[in-house]
């Protein structure tokens, strides 16, 4: 892992290569950004090109320190993230005598907490004491998707590295350049922040099956309603599809996003490109007004869910929804 082998990102790559050749490396680092920036592997990246020997403002990736922190068994280099749902005052408390009693191999400790925003009120407390009295040379990296949710005092300790999401223009080409479906790769990026989170979720266990029934449902709704809720029923009978059903409705939204562009005469730019010629001729048989407000409803239906809605209960109503019903 270095500097260079992380795409995008230009300007965080240049605050820290920068801090590494003048040796103003912060004592403490909020890395803030949405899922799938690349957050946690500059992190790695950083952690690398403090301890590389070899390069002054990046990790070689190939001396024994690089590969070390890349295994995660440097012995100056500790992570931490949720215990569950939370990072307990523990995890903080066993930071603090690790660092405390064990002797440094390289002059320099770094400790990377994951989800920091996930800090009980005792462990951010904790923590921040940590931060204002180093006992030596210490570097934090806090990896939150919402820097202002951590305590304000901490914010003020720390200097604050914002990771703003990679276009879908050049997500869509990478992934393609990959050999990735361009199917899945057209919904995976309007569905993430980040090339790699796009990624993972083209790789991730039933996306593209996933896909494939939500285009099913939008088919049958319009044509076939009653066989759509028979494949409700009989796919909500497997959890996975239940715990699916937030990713579903989400392509189903951007299904009727392509359907209120088509309905408009755009045709560029849309996500379920190779579904074009069945989706022409659907999105004039129905007011621009019925794509819009499915739109809304799937949002609302995503919001009850969140709320414990009925998942088979919520489903239906999106299909009545899109039949006109």
């Amino acid at each position: 892992m270095s500097f260079q082998s992380i795409r995008g990102q230009n300007r965080v790559k240049r605050i820290l290569q920068n801090s590494l050749l003048n040796n103003s490396v912060s004592h403490a680092y909020i890395f803030s950004g949405p899922a799938g920036t690349g957050r946690k592997a500059m992190a790695l990246a950083l952690a690398q090109a403090i301890y590389c020997k070899v390069l002054p403002d990046d990790a070689c990736g190939v001396c024994l320190d690089c590969r070390k922190v890349l295994h995660r068994n440097h012995p100056d280099l500790l992570f931490i993230e949720p215990d569950g749902s939370s990072i307990k005052i523990d995890q903080i408390r066993g930071l603090q005598k690790e660092f405390a009693y064990r002797s440094t191999v390289s002059g320099t400790k770094i400790y990377i907490v994951d989800e920091a925003d996930k800090m009980t009120v005792q462990a951010a407390n904790s923590l921040l004491k940590f931060l204002e009295e180093p006992a030596f040379s210490v570097v934090a990296i806090l990896i939150t998707e919402n820097g202002h949710a951590l305590l304000p005092t901490i914010q003020s300790r720390s200097q604050w590295i914002s990771f703003t999401p990679m276009s879908r223009k050049e997500m869509t080409e990478l992934l393609l350049e990959e050999g990735h479906s361009p199917a899945l790769v057209h919904c995976a990026v309007h569905l993430t922040a980040g090339v790699d989170a796009a990624r993972e979720l083209i790789q991730g266990n039933g996306f593209a099956e996933i896909r494939s029934l939500g285009v099913q449902l939008a088919k049958d709704s319009l044509t076939r309603l009653p066989t759509a809720m028979l494949t409700v029923q009989q796919k909500l009978g497997k959890s996975e599809l239940s715990e699916q059903l937030p990713l579903l409705l989400d392509l189903l939204i951007l299904w009727l996003k392509d359907m209120v562009q088509i309905h408009l005469g755009n045709k560029n730019n849309l996500v379920y490109i190779d579904q074009l010629d069945w989706m022409s001729g659907q999105a004039l048989s129905k007011e621009l007004s019925h794509w819009v407000s499915g739109m809304d409803r799937a949002v609302e239906l995503q919001k009850r869910l969140r709320y414990h809605a009925n998942p088979q209960l919520v489903l239906e109503n999106m299909l009545l929804q899109l039949r006109g019903v």
